[in-house]
C-alpha cells in the first residue's frame, strides 16, 4: 500500500492540466506514471501482483475523464465570447466602411471645386500676363519714343544718368541702345538722319567705354567686372569686340612674332636629309610651341568660362587663331627651311608637323566647354554672326564643338600641301632622286660594262690585237683608230669620269632591302596625310616607282650587262659563271618584294577592291618580268655551257679510240676531251649548287645533261673503235657517267646508263651483240638507229651480213609501232619519255604571293615544265 501511495502522488503530477500543454507523448505518458511500479514489482520477489497497475490506471483514467470534462467546458465558454466579439468587430467595421465613403465624397466634391477655381485663377492669370507684357511692350516703346525724341533733340542727360547707376543701369542701357539702332534704321522722317547719326555717336561712345572699362579690369584680373562687361556687349551687339579685345591682347600671340623663327636644331637639321636616319619624331622649336599652347590653353579655359557668357564660342575663336597665326606661320618656317635642304626634308618636315599637330589637337580636345543657353535668341545669333562676319541663321542658334573645329583647323593647316596631287607629286619625286642617286654607281658601272662590250668596241678589241702583230697590220689599225678618234679622247674621257669600280655592278639584298625601306618610310607619309579615301589609289602610285627602280633600273640592268657580256665573250674560251650569281640575287631580291607587296602594300588597298586587283596584276606582271630576265639568263649561261662542251668534244682526235698498240696509248685514263668536259661539267655543278636551289637547281642541272647526253649520242657516231680503243671508250664514258651521276638526277642516270650500254657494244664479241643489243635499254631501240654505231667496230666488216636481217631481232614491245614511237635515239626507253621537251630552259615563275617564304632562301620554282633535249 505504501508503494500504491507513493505512486499515487507520481501519477497526481502528470495528471495536471499544465502536463498536457505543449508536445504530449502518449508512449512516455505511461512510461512516466508506470516507472516507479515496475521498480516495486521488480522488487517484489514473490508472484506478480497487477492490482497496484489496474487501482493507478483506473485511478488516472477517471481523472483523465474529469479534466477533459474541465477543458470541454471552457471550450464552450470560449468560443460563445469569441461569436459575440466576432459579431461586435463586423458591426464596428461596416459603420467604419460607410465613415470612410462619407469622407471620400466629400473629398471628391471639394477637389471638383478646387479645379473650378484653379482654372479660373489660370485664366485670370493668362490674361494678367499678357496685360503685363503689353504693358511693358508699351511702356517700352514709350520710352524708345521718348529716347529717341532725345536723341532728335541731341539731349542724352536720362541715358548718362542710367549708365552711371552701376552694373544694372549700363545692362539697361546696352538695351535701349540695342532697340534704337533698329528703331533708326526704320524711322523715316526729315529728321531722321540726324537722329540716326546721334544715336550711332553714342553707340560708339558706349561700345569704346565698356571696352576701355573691360581692357582695365582685364590688365587687374577682375573677372567678375570682365563678365560683366562681355554680357553687357553681348546684350549690346553681340560681345564680338570683346572678344576681339581679349584675343588681341593676349600675350600668348603679341609674343607669337618672336617665336616664328625654327630653333637651330643642329642634330635635327643635320640627319634630315639622310634618307638612312629615321625621320624626325619632333623638332625643338615646334615641341617647345606646342607644350606652351598647351599650357595656355588650359589657363585660358578657366579664364573664358569664368568671363565670358558664351565660353565655347570664345574659346574657338582663341583656338583658330592659335592654328591660324602661330601655328601656321612657325610650320611655314620649318617647311621652307626643309624645301631648301631636298624633297625628303620637306616631306619628313611635313609628316612631323602632322604628327605633332595630331597629338595637341587629341591633347586640345579635352578642354570641351558646355554651352551656356543664351537667354534670349538675339543673343545667340548676333553673337556668332558677330564672331563669323555672317548673317544671322534662324533656328541655328547653337554652334559646333571644340572638337569639331579642331579638326576643321588642322584640316585647312595642311590643305596648302596635301590638296589634290601636291603630295603625291612630291613624294614621288623625292622618291626618284632617292633611287637615281643610290643607283647611281651601279648604273653607270653597267652603262661603262654594256659599252665595252658592243660590237664596235669588239671590232676594237680586234684591231688592237692585230697591231701587235705584223708592221703592215700594225699601221693599218693605227691609223684607222686616229681616223675614228679612239685614242686619247677616249683615255681623256675616262679620265674625267670616277673610277668604276666592279662592287658597283653586283646587286646587292642589302641594296633592295634600302630600296624598300625608303618605299615604307614613303608609304607611312602616305597613310599620315593622304585623305582616307586617296589612300589606295596613292599607294599604286608609289607602287610603280618602287617597280621602276628594283625591277628596270636595279635588275633589268644587271641582267642586260650579264647578257651583253655573254654575247660579247670569246666562243672559244671557257665560259663563265658570275651570271649564276646574278639569278641567285634576282631569286633573294624577288622573294623580298614578294613578302614587301603582301605584308606593306597590298593591305592599304583593301578599302578599294577594284584598285586592289590592279594592283594585284601589276605586281604578277613586275614579277612575271623578273622571271622572265632570269629565264633568259640561265639559258644563255646553258647555252655557253653546251657550246664549251661541244667545242671540247670536237677536240677529239680520229685516231683516239683506234690507237697502235703501244703501252703508251693504253695507259691513258680518259682522252683529252673527256677530261676537259668532266671538268667543265664540275665546275656547272659546283657553281649551280652555290647559287641556285630546289627545283631550279635540278631543271639547270638536268637541262645541262639532257644536252650533254645529245652531244654524246651524236659524238659516237663519228669515230671508230678498235678493240683497244674500245676499252679507252669505256672509260670516257665511265668518267661522263660518273661525273653526271653527282648531279643527283634520276633521268639523267638513266639517259647515261644507255650511254654506257651502247659503249659496251664496242667491247662485246661479235658472237654475242645480237643478244647483248636486244636486252636492257639497247632492246628498246630500234636495231637501225643502232646500226651507225656497230658500223663503227674495226671488225664490223666480218658480221655485217648478220645484222642485215632484221626479222632475227627480237621484237621487245611486240611489232612494228616501236619504229613509230621510238623515233630517235635519244629516247632509249618507255620510262624516260616524260625527258621529251621542247629546247629550251623553259620559263622561271615565282611561288604564289600568299606562299612566299619568309627568310628569302628559297629559289625560282618551275613547275609544269621540264627541259627538252
Amino acid at each position: 500500500m505504501a508503494a500504491y501511495s507513493s505512486a499515487a502522488k507520481d501519477i497526481d503530477e502528470h495528471l495536471q492540466l499544465s502536463a498536457f500543454k505543449g508536445k504530449f507523448d502518449n508512449t512516455e505518458f505511461i512510461s512516466s506514471i508506470s516507472d516507479k511500479l515496475i521498480a516495486h514489482s521488480k522488487a517484489d520477489y514473490g508472484p506478480f501482483d497487477p492490482k497496484p497497475f489496474l487501482q493507478t490506471f483506473e485511478s488516472a483514467v477517471d481523472t483523465l475523464i474529469a479534466l477533459r470534462k474541465e477543458v470541454q467546458a471552457k471550450t464552450d465558454q470560449m468560443e460563445k465570447s469569441v461569436r459575440v466579439a466576432e459579431r461586435e468587430y463586423s458591426k464596428k467595421m461596416a459603420d467604419l466602411n460607410r465613415s470612410f465613403d462619407a469622407v471620400g465624397n466629400t473629398f471628391s466634391g471639394m477637389e471638383g471645386r478646387m479645379n473650378d477655381v484653379i482654372s479660373t485663377a489660370v485664366r485670370i492669370g493668362d490674361q494678367l500676363e499678357t496685360v503685363h507684357v503689353e504693358r511693358q511692350r508699351a511702356q517700352a516703346a514709350y520710352d524708345l519714343m521718348n529716347y529717341y525724341n532725345q536723341f532728335s533733340k541731341g539731349e542724352t542727360n536720362r541715358l548718362d544718368a542710367l549708365r552711371k547707376e552701376g552694373r544694372a543701369g549700363r545692362r539697361q542701357v546696352a538695351i535701349i541702345l540695342r532697340r534704337l539702332i533698329t528703331v533708326a534704321k526704320e524711322v523715316d522722317l526729315p529728321t531722321a538722319e540726324k537722329t540716326r547719326e546721334n544715336i550711332e555717336r553714342y553707340c560708339e561712345k558706349f561700345e569704346k567705354e565698356m571696352l576701355n572699362l573691360f581692357d582695365r579690369c582685364y590688365r587687374k584680373g577682375d573677372p567678375k567686372m570682365m563678365h560683366h562687361c562681355a554680357q553687357t556687349l553681348l546684350e549690346f551687339n553681340g560681345g564680338a569686340s570683346c572678344v576681339q579685345v581679349y584675343v588681341n591682347q593676349h600675350d600668348f600671340f603679341i609674343n607669337s612674332g618672336q617665336k616664328a623663327k625654327p630653333a637651330e636644331d643642329v642634330v635635327l637639321w643635320r640627319s634630315i636629309a639622310d634618307p638612312d636616319t629615321g625621320p624626325p619624331k619632333s623638332e625643338l622649336g615646334l615641341t617647345e610651341l606646342f607644350e606652351e599652347i598647351r599650357v595656355t590653353v588650359d589657363q585660358e579655359a578657366q579664364i573664358v568660362k569664368a568671363v565670358f557668357p558664351n565660353p565655347p564660342m570664345v574659346m574657338q575663336v582663341f583656338l583658330q587663331r592659335v592654328f591660324a597665326q602661330s601655328i601656321q606661320q612657325y610650320m611655314e618656317q620649318l617647311l621652307h627651311r626643309g624645301s631648301e635642304i631636298s624633297e625628303l626634308a620637306y616631306l619628313r618636315v611635313l609628316q612631323m608637323v602632322h604628327m605633332q599637330t595630331s597629338s595637341l589637337v587629341d591633347d586640345l580636345k579635352g578642354h570641351e566647354l558646355p554651352h551656356v543657353s543664351p537667354r534670349t535668341p538675339y543673343e545667340a545669333t548676333e553673337f556668332r554672326r558677330s564672331l563669323t562676319g555672317a548673317a544671322p541663321i534662324p533656328g541655328h542658334a547653337t554652334t559646333a564643338s571644340i572638337s569639331a573645329m579642331l579638326e576643321t583647323a588642322m584640316d585647312e593647316l595642311f590643305v596648302p600641301y596635301t590638296e589634290g596631287q601636291r603630295f603625291l607629286e612630291r613624294e614621288i619625286k623625292s622618291l626618284g632622286a632617292l633611287y637615281a642617286n643610290l643607283l647611281a654607281p651601279f648604273s653607270r658601272y653597267h652603262k661603262t660594262s654594256k659599252a665595252k662590250s658592243s660590237m664596235f668596241d669588239r671590232v676594237v678589241n680586234q684591231i688592237n690585237a692585230s697591231s701587235v702583230g705584223t708592221t703592215t697590220s700594225a699601221q693599218a689599225a693605227a691609223a684607222l683608230m686616229r681616223f675614228g678618234g679612239m685614242t686619247a679622247d677616249r683615255k681623256s674621257d675616262q679620265l674625267t669620269e670616277d673610277p668604276v669600280r666592279e662592287e658597283d655592278g653586283f646587286l646587292s639584298v642589302d641594296t633592295a632591302e634600302k630600296i624598300l625601306k625608303w618605299h615604307a618610310e614613303a608609304m607611312g607619309r602616305c597613310v599620315e596625310l593622304s585623305p582616307s579615301g586617296d589612300v589606295p589609289k596613292h599607294t599604286f602610285s608609289l607602287l610603280r616607282v618602287l617597280a621602276d627602280a628594283i625591277a628596270v633600273s636595279y635588275i633589268d640592268e644587271a641582267i642586260e650587262t650579264a647578257q651583253a657580256r655573254l654575247d660579247a665573250a670569246d666562243t672559244k674560251a671557257e665560259p663563265s659563271f658570275q651570271a649564276l650569281t646574278i639569278v641567285r640575287s634576282i631569286d633573294l631580291i624577288c622573294h623580298l618584294w614578294q613578302q614587301y607587296i603582301n605584308t606593306a602594300v597590298l593591305p592599304l588597298a583593301s578599302s578599294s577592291v577594284t584598285l586592289r586587283r590592279e594592283m594585284a596584276v601589276f605586281n604578277n606582271q613586275t614579277v612575271t618580268r623578273m622571271e622572265n630576265g632570269a629565264n633568259s639568263l640561265l639559258q644563255r649561261v646553258a647555252d655557253s655551257v653546251i657550246s664549251w662542251l661541244s667545242l671540247q668534244l670536237a677536240k677529239q682526235k680520229k685516231n683516239d679510240f683506234k690507237p697502235r698498240n703501244d703501252d703508251l696509248s693504253f695507259a691513258r685514263d680518259n682522252t683529252e676531251p673527256c677530261v676537259a668536259c668532266c671538268d667543265t661539267l664540275e665546275k656547272v655543278r659546283d657553281a649551280a649548287r652555290q647559287n641556285l636551289s630546289g627545283k631550279n637547281l635540278e631543271v639547270f642541272l638536268t637541262e645541262i645533261g639532257v644536252a650533254f647526253h645529245s652531244l654524246l649520242l651524236e659524238h659516237l657516231r663519228r669515230f671508230p673503235v678498235s678493240a683497244t680503243g674500245g676499252l679507252m671508250l669505256a672509260k670516257d664514258i665511265k668518267s661522263y657517267q660518273d661525273t653526271i651521276s653527282t648531279f643527283g638526277s634520276l633521268a639523267l642516270d638513266d639517259r647515261f646508263e644507255f650511254i654506257k650500254q651502247l659503249g659496251n657494244v664496242f667491247l662485246v664479241r661479235p658472237e654475242i651483240l645480237k643478244s647483248y643489243i636486244t636486252e636492257n635499254y639497247l632492246g628498246r631501240i630500234d636495231v637501225s638507229l643502232l646500226k651507225p654505231y656497230l658500223a663503227l667496230r674495226s671488225d664490223w666488216g666480218q658480221f655485217e651480213k648478220g645484222f642485215n636481217d632484221a626479222d632475227e631481232i627480237p621484237d621487245t614491245f611486240g611489232g612494228s609501232g616501236i619504229k613509230d614511237r621510238f623515233g630517235r635515239l635519244s629516247v632509249m626507253m618507255k620510262d624516260l619519255e616524260g625527258l621529251k621537251v621542247t629546247e629550251g630552259l623553259g620559263s622561271l615563275t615565282m611561288p604564289a604571293m600568299p606562299t612566299i617564304s619568309t627568310n628569302f632562301t628559297g629559289a625560282f620554282s618551275i613547275p609544269g615544265r621540264s627541259f627538252g633535249i
